[in-house]
């Protein structure tokens, strides 16, 4: 006779996988929206079941690590248990409750793309809630492939993981943007050996923005003075409002990015290779009905405009 199998839920394993990413009970419940008690009942009851301590309760210092070596030891096979639940409703199209699209997107797209896209999404299917979370290109992917919760990614990738398909929806030009009434230069198109000596604003290490800026000096022998690293282009243009320096970014067709802003653009003489935006799906993965929803939804969205 086979032994019997401990009684484990989603929600207890869930818990724990969210907790692990949280580090804290308070916020862990904030995201799951039960109370710091419940998260606690779930817990304790899937240690029970284990019968194994899963993470450190003491109130002490804070530790480096809030998991136990056997937490550590289980997530891998919590984050794969919860998977195999996602399949199983895949497999037979059931619905799994709150109806939510889990998406990690880049604040750039987010800012100026994605939102307009929820909105119309929306109306379409108000039952379906859409959770971003926002994140620079490089976290986009590291996330996709750590979290299955997570449905898929919109970025900018630079060198796409081997381990993730990307599906691409539009590409944004380069731009030069300075403070209103002092232009860096009196020229209409700018070369970027005119911009060597000027402070230059920069997007984070680690996002695809950057690296093509930094590509297009470097195959000129030209090294540009950094002055500011920040992550948002919303950040960049308020910076460069302030006179703080000079800015080169990608912008949409539609000005919405510096629109009533007190900046200028230029265009650029250079040629940086334009960033490509799209989707980020786990390969060989089969979406579920939700998520395909939303997805095709969205590609809708930029065949349209380029239609």
């Amino acid at each position: 006779m086979a032994a019997a199998l401990p009684h484990l839920s989603t929600d207890q394993v869930a818990a724990f996988v969210e907790l692990a990413r949280q580090g804290q009970i308070r916020s862990t419940a904030g995201t799951l929206g039960i109370t710091e008690q419940g998260v606690r009942n779930r817990l304790l009851t899937l240690e029970a079941q284990l019968g194994v301590e899963l993470y450190r309760k003491s109130r002490g210092p804070r530790r480096s690590t809030l998991l136990t070596d056997q937490g550590r030891r289980f997530l891998p096979h919590a984050l794969a248990f919860l998977e195999r639940a996602h399949e199983l409703c895949r497999a037979f199209e059931l619905e799994t409750g709150r109806h939510e699209v889990r998406v990690a997107a880049s604040q750039y797209l987010t800012r100026y793309v994605l939102i307009d896209v929820l909105k119309a999404f929306r109306t379409e299917a108000p039952d379906i809630n859409v959770r971003i979370s926002t994140m620079n290109e490089r976290e986009v992917e590291e996330t996709l492939l750590r979290d299955p919760e997570v449905a898929f990614g919109l970025a900018a990738p630079y060198e796409p993981s081997p381990d993730l398909t990307y599906h691409e929806l539009f590409a944004m030009n380069w731009s030069l943007i300075s403070q209103a009434g002092q232009p860096p230069v009196r020229k209409r198109q700018v070369r970027l050996e005119d911009l060597v000596d000027r402070p230059l604003i920069l997007y984070e290490r680690g996002s695809t923005g950057r690296q093509h800026v930094l590509d297009a000096f470097n195959e000129r022998g030209l090294v540009p003075r950094v002055a500011l690293e920040t992550t948002s282009t919303e950040t960049i243009v308020s910076m460069v409002e302030a006179g703080l320096g000079v800015s080169i970014v990608p912008l949409l067709p539609s000005g919405a990015v510096t629109r009533g802003r007190k900046v200028e653009v230029r265009s650029l003489e250079a040629a940086i290779r334009p960033i490509h935006s799209g989707v980020l799906v786990r390969k060989n993965e089969k979406p579920s009905r939700l998520t395909a929803h939303l997805l095709n939804f969205t590609r809708s969205k930029f065949t349209q405009t380029e239609s």
